[in-house]
């Protein structure tokens, strides 16, 4: 059997085409040739590696991709992400061709919302309208009436007739953040990322009084104690575009450490700190987010696999969700 047949047999136990590529390849100058060839574009989320956010067409967050998935020309999406992006892509252009590098990038935030679990869950609130943070999985998105980002979350739950009760999924920091910012009760599911949940508070004290002139930034995933230490709260692109503003010239950053590249690019003259987590990293980095590499990228352009494949019932019944996003993000003014 040769290397392909084999690499294909072990991709579900791998999650990616386990294959030799030649060392004197150059990925960068492969990659876009492939890209013209098959009419593909990439889109890659702020967490992925440099170099793959250096060669990717559209560098995001979830909403941004979304939109992205939803308007591109391309015949085939490489998804330099996680699973469930992937998978909202798939629902956005079902007629194309999606690929994942790796699928075995997955995400601890949508695996702690399992679809059978949460159906359950809801049989409990009948008469409750489900908002589902767009990072849920697909099946999970077949149970939800809007999805949200954390970009446009505010907007989403300020759109809901205040006397209409609200189930919120999965993440139960964006929740909590989210019951702050509207006033609204929810009932949230309790789920988390781990990245987000890992920051260490005491090592983020100890950066502040080391950087007293630093401005202390987080993502609303964090828990609530660390965004009551925050100067600026928000989504990936938020906290881009804030730093880019801000006056300020060193920032101490609590989110996945992947946007610092971004932030660096946008501002070469200020300093970036991530913000370290409990254990003896330096930086928080989603493992998920990280088992997407050049080289996979590479091989999974050239023999279009990975690739995901959705049954037509959860495209159909999942995407409704998505729209409805989509449709509240532009009367908010997010999309244009």
């Amino acid at each position: 059997m040769d290397a392909i047949a084999v690499a294909q047999q072990n991709l579900t136990k791998k999650g990616y085409l386990d294959l030799e590529i030649d060392p004197t390849l150059d990925l960068f100058e492969e990659i876009n040739r492939l890209k013209k060839e098959k009419n593909a574009i990439i889109l890659a989320h702020y967490y992925q590696e440099s170099d793959i956010q250096d060669i990717a067409d559209y560098i995001g967050d979830s909403l941004g991709l979304s939109r992205e998935a939803a308007n591109t020309d391309a015949d085939i999406i490489v998804f330099a992400g996680v699973h469930f992006m992937a998978e909202t892509a798939k629902m956005l252009s079902p007629q194309k061709k999606v690929l994942l590098p790796d699928l075995k990038a997955g995400c601890s935030l949508a695996d702690s919302a399992p679809a059978p679990l949460f159906k359950k869950f809801l049989e409990k609130y009948p008469d409750h309208v489900v908002v589902s943070y767009v990072n849920c999985s697909a099946e999970l998105k077949t149970l939800t009436d809007i999805c949200c980002t954390s970009t446009n979350a505010i907007d989403i739950i300020n759109s809901i007739p205040k006397d209409q009760k609200i189930v919120f999924a999965p993440d139960k920091n964006l929740g909590a953040y989210l019951i702050k910012k509207t006033g609204r009760d929810m009932v949230l599911w309790d789920g988390a990322c781990m990245v987000h949940e890992i920051f260490s508070q005491e090592k983020i004290n100890k950066l502040m009084r080391e950087y007293p002139e630093a401005e202390f930034i987080a993502h609303p995933e964090c828990e609530d104690r660390l965004l009551k230490m925050a100067d600026y709260i928000g989504s990936t692109t938020g906290l881009l575009k804030y730093t880019i503003k801000s006056p300020s010239k060193v920032f101490i950053v609590a989110t996945e450490a992947g946007i610092l590249h971004q932030m660096q690019k946008a501002s070469p003259d200020k300093i970036f700190i991530p913000a370290p987590p409990e254990n003896n990293c330096a930086c928080n980095e989603c493992p998920h987010m990280r088992l997407n590499t050049l080289e996979k990228l590479y091989l999974c352009m050239k023999h279009e696999t990975p690739e995901i494949v959705l049954p037509d019932w959860v495209i159909e019944q999942g995407r409704v969700c998505i729209d409805r996003m989509l449709e509240i993000s532009q009367q908010a003014g997010h999309i244009h």
